[in-house]
């Protein structure tokens, strides 16, 4: 945990009981005594969270909720008063608060609530992991970062290898020099040797000028052979001698340069098979792989999905300046059922797909827009419906195979979202209402059960 939480709060008395009461739960605590305090808290820290009294003077907690969606959109304000009442609290919902608590309540409520709605440290450049196969890799990880010893990264793809390799090199004594990525796959054959050892002015059609490659560029730092694997054989013998010899000629050049990097290779194939078949080098091979890591897959580390999806959320939200929200039980329930073929790259999809198609401030299982088998899976093991309600079961297809199904969908989850207003729907849906009635008209030929 961390961000931090801060804490709103003119009582001396209560701000110490609720930072107590946090702290001895396991958070990070920021105080402030009022308003015009707290958003001088929040331009120089990173919070999770904010949780703040209402009643406070010269800036109440009502101002303060406001500028904070001002300069901080995806940002949960927890609003706090002994003054509570049912349209005050609809009030700052509608303005953007989380989440609204009448005082006085239990410490177990208070956690419970901050549980809920707390940001996951979500720093692209932090690993996130709770999984015991993962914490240990990442122990494992921080040892060998320490040493100047190739890595040879494997795992499927979208497990993270260039994440770890990131890791690898933050963690490392080269951890303030450069860090640069190749993807050996993605850039052409012809291209590939003049891009890791650079080229002289002249040495062939189109270079104009002189180029370092990566190696130079990486000097004294990292450097990633991302896909090693997909490298043609007849640059792995040139890169053999480069990392035996520590030294570098670019493309029509008669001097070598002398390196100074440690080198990281990653692949999604089994190396040893890729030897065994003569598409990659055995010399070379064990000259990259004196630490091997073999990073575990999304399903072999369940206990990561619930974190990462929190995670991805609070970015992507972000991004699009909406206020962050939370996973339903359903949901949750879901994603841990997902088999994740595509691991980390497809949670990040579908996160992100949810976020399309949630009209509101919580994500339901539907909204993830899995396949079937596995919302089915889901449902069974949480006992809930996977299909929005306003979708009879029987219509259900096994796979929603086409954009018209999905915008269905939409349409009918946004329409009962605002309670049936055609006119807000068409508006939110960014449609005229003609359009609107037209595509219920065919939604209701198409089903006539169908209530909307």
């Amino acid at each position: 945990m961390s961000l931090a939480i801060l804490i709103v709060e003119d009582d001396d008395s209560l701000r110490e009981a609720l930072a107590d009461t946090l702290e001895l739960g396991g958070y990070t605590v920021l105080l402030a005594i009022d308003g015009g305090d707290a958003l001088r808290v929040l331009e120089k820290n990173r919070v999770g969270l904010v949780l703040s009294d209402v009643q406070m003077q010269p800036m109440n907690g009502e101002a303060l909720l406001q500028e904070i969606k001002l300069l901080y959109p995806y940002l949960p304000v927890i609003l706090m008063t002994a003054y509570g009442v049912i349209e005050k609290a609809v009030a700052a919902l509608h303005s953007g608060a989380c989440h609204y608590l009448p005082k006085p309540f239990e410490p177990d409520r208070l956690l419970q609530e901050v549980a809920k709605y707390m940001l996951p440290d979500s720093d692209d450049e932090e690993v996130i992991a709770e999984d015991p196969v993962m914490l240990a890799l990442l122990e494992m990880s921080r040892r060998v970062a320490l040493s100047d010893a190739s890595v040879m990264i494997t795992g499927e793809s979208g497990t993270g290898k260039e994440v770890l390799a990131q890791f690898l090199h933050r963690n490392s004594d080269r951890s303030t020099r450069p860090f640069v990525a190749i993807n050996c796959a993605a850039i052409p054959e012809q291209l590939l040797e003049s891009t890791l050892f650079g080229h002289e002015k002249g040495s062939f059609t189109g270079a104009a000028t002189q180029h370092l490659g990566k190696f130079e560029q990486a000097n004294g730092g990292t450097l990633l052979l991302d896909e090693i694997s997909e490298m043609p054989l007849a640059l792995q013998a040139k890169l053999l001698r480069v990392l035996q010899e520590r030294e570098v000629e670019r493309v029509g050049g008669s001097k070598p340069v002398p390196i100074d990097i440690r080198v990281l290779a990653t692949s999604n194939r089994d190396m040893k098979l890729e030897v065994a078949a003569g598409r990659f080098r055995e010399d070379l091979f064990y000259r990259l792989n004196v630490f091997p890591l073999q990073i575990p897959s999304l399903r072999e580390r369940s206990n990561d999905i619930l974190p990462l999806a929190k995670a991805m959320l609070a970015r992507h939200a972000a991004r699009q300046k909406r206020r962050v929200p939370v996973l339903s039980a359903a949901a949750e329930t879901a994603l841990l059922a997902h088999e994740w073929e595509g691991n980390i790259r497809e949670l990040d999809n579908v996160v992100q797909r949810a976020l399309i198609l949630a009209p509101g401030d919580e994500i339901s299982a539907d909204h993830l827009y899995l396949p079937q088998n596995a919302a089915s899976k889901a449902a069974n093991i949480a006992d809930v419906p996977v299909w929005p309600d306003a979708l009879p079961q029987a219509e259900a297809p096994a796979v929603i195979s086409d954009i018209k199904e999905l915008e269905k969908r939409h349409i009918l989850e946004t329409l009962k979202s605002l309670g049936g207003a055609r006119k807000s729907t068409a508006e939110k849906l960014g449609m005229s209402e003609r359009t609107l009635r037209y595509k219920l008209q065919q939604y209701r030929e198409q089903n006539p059960d169908l209530s909307i």
